[in-house]
């Protein structure tokens, strides 16, 4: 009985840990749009490390208000495609809930990254492209932030 009771916590620990491609998605896009770049570093690549601090020094512009308005944008994974190491996660954010956009995901030391450059950061609309970038609105984003055209910035403006 008593090794039974322990099977089943061990599956239930399984169960419980989040750390497929959407799920740590899902986290590192919370942690990116609400600007809590440590946490994001955590689950990201070495290169997307750099790029994070890069975003954090800039984020010193950004006013307490659109800090505040970034803070409330929901993030709504839709898909994950996964081709060995590599997988491509799709998602909306609710400040722009009808752009679909991707991140892209490594897999490392059995670890799911993003992997996120600068040339991410020059956007595109295909989904399926790994190549677009987190959308913020325009108007509250370091300029180097990624900003894949969205004209969507009355969250910020408010």
């Amino acid at each position: 009985m008593l090794s039974l009771s322990g099977l089943l916590l061990a599956a239930l620990f399984l169960v419980s840990c989040k750390t497929g491609p959407k799920d740590v998605a899902k986290t590192w896009l919370t942690d990116f749009y609400h600007m809590d770049y440590d946490a994001a570093k955590k689950l990201s690549t070495e290169d997307t490390k750099k790029l994070l601090s890069q975003f954090q020094e800039l984020s010193t512009m950004i006013n307490d208000s659109s800090k505040k308005e970034l803070a409330k944008i929901v993030v709504t994974i839709k898909d994950a495609k996964i081709k060995d190491t590599t997988a491509t996660v799709t998602y909306t954010t609710s400040d722009v809930p009808d752009k679909e956009q991707a991140i892209t995901m490594v897999r490392q030391n059995d670890k799911w990254l993003v992997q996120f450059t600068k040339n991410d950061t020059m956007g595109g609309d295909d989904p399926n492209s790994g190549g677009t970038a987190p959308d913020q609105p325009d108007s509250t984003a370091p300029p180097t932030a990624p900003a894949v055209g969205s004209t969507d910035t009355s969250a910020a403006k408010q």
